[in-house]
């Protein structure tokens, strides 16, 4: 068996997972990586030595995917790792997070990018409180599309029943976060046996819908519904200065949102300049245009003074820039934050001091309702917060553009990240209870 490639004749959906501990989520992936092909001969060899070796019947798939010591020993997933796989039909990127409530940081890490989130429950246990942590995260993070896999169906009495009653309190829960019912899909599943993974199975007939490969095979591609004009973070400006590019000014970096055409007028933030693209350069030779994803240097009409962290955005709708802001963030660090905290922010290729202004709310994702004015923000906590940086930022908000509307906060000190933000109230689009909490 040759090494896994990505399919060239379809799409890519960039997925991820998430889950409670011990709901099966490595053993979900590894099933997913078995029956897409996607692993090597001598993998499947070397884990199913191992799981006779364990004393176990059938190979144990999570053992393809937890790959660290640690994730072994304790059977629990810690770090964010990356899976490629591909069917005839469409190419994936999986982003495999952990499922512990204190790695919950590493799982909106893992989660930011994705286009569809697949949850996991144990059958057993029905929603608990990580699962409705990590629906409200995808919430917050505007994730387009939920999978609910209901796993381990097989070990539970009345099966049918016990789905039925799942489906009913997770979908009351996505409801309650703006997702509408053609979002989000739950499934019956038995990774360990491979129960609609790939193949329907007979053990379901309570069931009606597609296995989980088939629906990520056939769901809506939607890297972004919002219609945003071009954005472009200036990551690096070249300036070869050679014999044979005496005059050569171009700027590097990854259209953000949008596409651009040779000829487009825009307009440089936060200085407010303008002028046309003259000149859309890659490695391969000139474009006409470039849309989003696509790294490009550009060459203006005009000589002004650009720099890295500026952004080049089209005339008309382009984002003001501003020094004060409200934001929601998800606290990564080990330390509380509180106000009038002095940190660093980076936004795209910018980053900036930044002051914590009030912490305005915080977010209960059990209850779906909000904390007037929290003295602190803790780990893994989301709130409302306002702030102000040091130099103006180009930003819009998150419900408008990922990309442009997302930050991190950044310890000026050790360098660590603290935090990942949201310009704007991201919260506001979440039907949440109108009474604070005490």
């Amino acid at each position: 068996m040759t090494a896994p490639t990505l399919h060239d004749g379809g799409d890519l959906l960039r997925i991820a997972t998430a889950g409670s501990v011990d709901d099966g989520k490595s053993t979900l992936v590894g099933r997913l990586l078995y029956d897409t092909k996607s692993v090597l001969a001598d993998q499947i060899d070397a884990v199913t030595k191992a799981s006779v070796d364990r004393g176990m019947d059938t190979p144990d798939l999570s053992l393809l995917v937890d790959g660290l010591r640690a994730e072994r020993e304790q059977g629990i997933t810690i770090d964010v790792a990356y899976r490629y796989f591909a069917t005839p039909a469409r190419s994936f990127v999986l982003a495999d997070t952990p499922g512990h409530v204190q790695y919950t940081r590493n799982t909106v890490s893992g989660a930011s990018t994705a286009q569809l989130v697949i949850l996991l429950v144990d059958a057993r246990n029905g929603v608990v409180s990580q699962t409705r942590r990590h629906a409200a995260v995808m919430a917050l993070l505007g994730v387009p599309r939920l999978v609910l896999a209901v796993n381990k169906i097989d070990l539970v009495d009345n099966p049918g029943e016990v789905f039925a009653q799942v489906s009913a309190e997770f979908g009351a829960i996505t409801r309650s976060l703006g997702y509408s019912d053609d979002q989000v899909l739950e499934i019956p599943v038995s990774a360990l046996h491979g129960d609609n993974i790939a193949v329907r199975s007979e053990s379901t007939p309570y069931y009606d819908g597609p296995t989980l490969i088939e629906h990520l095979e056939t769901v809506p591609n939607e890297a972004d519904r919002r219609d945003v004009g071009f954005r472009f973070p200036v990551q690096y400006v070249i300036r070869p200065r050679t014999a044979d590019y005496p005059d050569y000014r171009g700027y590097a970096g990854q259209v953000a949102a949008g596409t651009v055409h040779v000829g487009d007028e825009i307009v440089v933030q936060p200085s407010g300049q303008r002028s046309r693209i003259a000149t859309i350069d890659t490695p391969d030779g000139e474009l006409e245009s470039a849309h989003t994803g696509r790294s490009v240097t550009l060459l203006l009409a005009d000589d002004i003074d650009i720099s890295r962290g500026d952004l080049i955005a089209a005339v008309g709708d382009a984002p003001e820039p501003a020094q004060q802001f409200t934001a929601t963030v998800c606290w990564l660090g080990d330390k509380p934050l509180r106000s009038a905290a002095r940190l660093l922010l980076k936004h795209g290729t910018k980053t900036t001091p930044v002051i914590i202004g009030g912490l305005e709310a915080l977010f209960d994702e059990q209850n779906l309702a909000l904390v007037d004015a929290p003295e602190t923000v803790e780990l893994n906590q989301i709130g409302r917060i306002s702030l102000t940086t040091a130099e103006p930022i180009a930003a819009d908000d998150y419900q408008v553009n990922r990309e442009t509307g997302s930050f991190l906060l950044v310890d000026p000190q050790g360098g660590n990240t603290l935090g990942a933000g949201l310009i704007g109230d991201a919260l506001a689009p979440l039907h949440l209870s109108q009474a604070a909490l005490v």
